[in-house]
């Protein structure tokens, strides 16, 4: 359980999420990092979910991002194909979040591969509650996307117990 934010405003993308990490009802660890920068710092990745699991579906968007030399859109694509399908891959419990300077896109064993309408997208236990108050922050204010990420984090984490206020934040311009 978790909370990760993806918000692009003004050709700047930023992803947020908490460090917690629970174990059944005990928090295990309070400053995880669940996002990641890969392809030469040119595409952010979060995971929510089993730790494990997330981890192992960077490790294969990685090599996928390399095989289609940098393209997202296709390395999502075909990640989220070899997700569904595989056997091995199938059992993984976990949701990503991945970005580019073009692409936002929430990927799950399920083979979904989802576009947010507004440049606006989260995942995990607190997801909603962080996606909620960025499209508020975001329609009604004039803050940057940093400013959205963080501050719906932590709306979120006080709301959600399975999110804490330990934030790592990633940005692309």
């Amino acid at each position: 359980m978790t909370t990760i934010l993806a918000v692009r405003r003004n050709s700047i993308t930023v992803m947020g999420g908490d460090g917690q990490v629970t174990l059944g009802q005990s928090i295990i660890k309070h400053g995880a990092k669940k996002i990641r920068k890969l392809h030469n710092s040119k595409v952010i990745v979060g995971f929510a979910g089993s730790a494990a699991d997330g981890l192992a579906l960077m490790e294969r968007l990685e090599a996928k991002l390399e095989e289609f030399r940098g393209n997202l859109l296709r390395a999502s694509v075909e990640l989220a194909k070899e997700w569904r399908m595989d056997k091995y891959l199938r059992r993984l419990e976990a949701l990503l979040l991945v970005a580019d300077k073009e692409n936002m896109l929430l990927l799950s064993g399920n083979g979904d591969v989802i576009e947010p309408d507004e440049p606006i997208v989260a995942i995990g236990s607190g997801g909603d509650y962080a996606r909620s108050a960025a499209i508020a922050l975001y329609r009604n204010t004039d803050m940057s996307a940093e400013d959205i990420v963080r501050e719906a984090l932590k709306i979120a984490s006080e709301i959600c117990i399975y999110t804490n206020s330990n934030f790592v934040i990633e940005k692309l311009e």
